[in-house]
């Protein structure tokens, strides 16, 4: 079955079409709108006599459609054919000194992949423009969505896709892989041990930070710091099960250690050691020497409380002494995480500025 009819695609979440095939209607009485074609979730396809006109409009009124898309050409699904469509739709639209990348969208089976697609369609459309390619940040997208037996193409700005990583972006789970964490564990209730061990290992693999020594301070009864270690391992590794599905990268998984805090420090004396409690300067007014002393060097030692602080004997051998939130008290579960958003806060001006 043919769809060729259609000049506009609307993608929405998934089960949304319905909805947005009646916001659609209101916004264009005299359009034909398909939610759902073929039983493909998030996709609705409307006719339009004013394409162009019609898309802006349900871009501006319809506040469920995702991505709008201008059909230039379409064609029947097959490799040579969508080239063929290809190389028309790009002439006087993409310029030899601009760049561009095809990016397709296949819904239903067919004896081929997406990546044959893009391959076979971005060959000829460098061979037509002169266009060079640009994965990551193109000027233009030939976008190519795939229903079935039928092929619509479409000619879209490089920002047509969000991007989570866009340039300028600093890589900030780099630099938290350096990091070297010593904090004090938690030590109560024997339920309340997990509970906080458990939300601060989430924290840490969700910044993937590169070592967190539970650092003791005295001599401590095993029953809760057991509590704790044990919740520290659960949410580390809840959350790492979850980054190695979804992310298209390596993860890494936080290494977790016990040492004594004073001995901490001697073995990591010659590293910039950064003591985070609230006798230090708030972090915006030394945010050039935290920046030099996070990026550069060894890997930094940051010493953290719980529910007693740093041992002040520990502060004079701090390169710095930092508060990230003047005037509140944080508790233990919430006082890592605040802190590795501060860190990222300082790196992302490193990074633009």
């Amino acid at each position: 079955m043919s769809y060729c009819n259609y000049n506009i695609i609307v993608t929405t979440r998934l089960g949304m079409e319905k909805m947005v095939e009646a916001m659609i209607k209101e916004v264009l009485p005299e359009a034909k709108v398909l939610a759902a074609p073929m039983g493909f979730k998030g996709l609705v396809l409307v006719e339009s006599p004013s394409p162009r006109e019609d898309a802006e409009n349900i871009l501006e009124k319809v506040l469920f459609a995702e991505k709008v898309a201008v059909v230039e050409e379409c064609t029947k699904a097959d490799i040579n054919s969508i080239r063929d469509a290809a190389a028309r739709i790009v002439k006087g639209r993409i310029s030899p000194n601009e760049t561009f990348a095809v990016r397709t969208i296949r819904r239903g089976k067919h004896d081929f992949t997406s990546i044959d697609v893009n391959i076979a369609v971005g060959s000829r459309v460098q061979e037509e423009t002169g266009a060079q390619v640009n994965l990551e940040y193109p000027d233009k997208i030939v976008l190519i969505n795939i229903v079935g037996d039928t092929a619509f193409l479409s000619i879209v700005p490089g920002t047509f896709f969000y991007k989570k990583k866009a340039p300028g972006k600093p890589q900030l789970y780099k630099v938290f892989r350096r990091l070297i964490i010593a904090q004090e564990p938690y030590l109560g209730p024997l339920d309340a041990c997990f509970k906080m061990g458990e939300r601060v290992g989430r924290a840490l693999q969700n910044f993937e930070v590169g070592t967190y020594i539970v650092a003791l301070t005295r001599e401590t009864d095993a029953p809760p710091l057991t509590k704790f270690l044990e919740g520290v391992l659960e949410g580390i590794e809840s959350r790492y099960s979850v980054q190695t599905r979804s992310y298209g990268r390596e993860v890494h998984k936080t290494r977790v250690l016990v040492y004594e805090m004073h001995e901490i420090v001697r073995m990591y004396h010659d590293h910039p050691i950064i003591v985070l409690e609230p006798e230090g300067s708030f972090v915006r007014d030394v945010k050039d020497e935290l920046q030099q002393l996070l990026l550069r060097g060894k890997r930094p030692l940051i010493l953290m409380g719980s529910r007693e602080g740093v041992p002040s004997s520990l502060y004079r051998y701090a390169n710095l002494i930092v508060d990230v939130a003047p005037g509140i008290t944080l508790s233990t579960e919430y006082a890592l995480p605040t802190a590795l958003g501060a860190i990222a806060a300082v790196l992302e001006v490193e990074e633009n500025g």
